[in-house]
């Protein structure tokens, strides 16, 4: 069966560490392919980053 995950963090490094934990506790599933987004915004002079991620893997 195909399943996907999203990921969302505000530091990309935080997101490569949710990834791979996740990945971690899921050693026999089968990664399809990853898509990676990212995106900013502006709030009162401070910039807000959005990094995410979305896998798609088989069972």
């Amino acid at each position: 069966m195909v399943q996907v995950k999203v990921f969302d963090e505000e530091h990309e490094d935080d997101l490569s560490d949710m990834i791979n934990a996740f990945l971690e506790d899921n050693p026999d599933i089968d990664v399809v392919d990853i898509k990676f987004s990212t995106s900013c915004s502006i709030q009162e002079e401070e910039q807000i980053y959005c990094f995410s991620a979305l896998l798609i893997y088989r069972t």
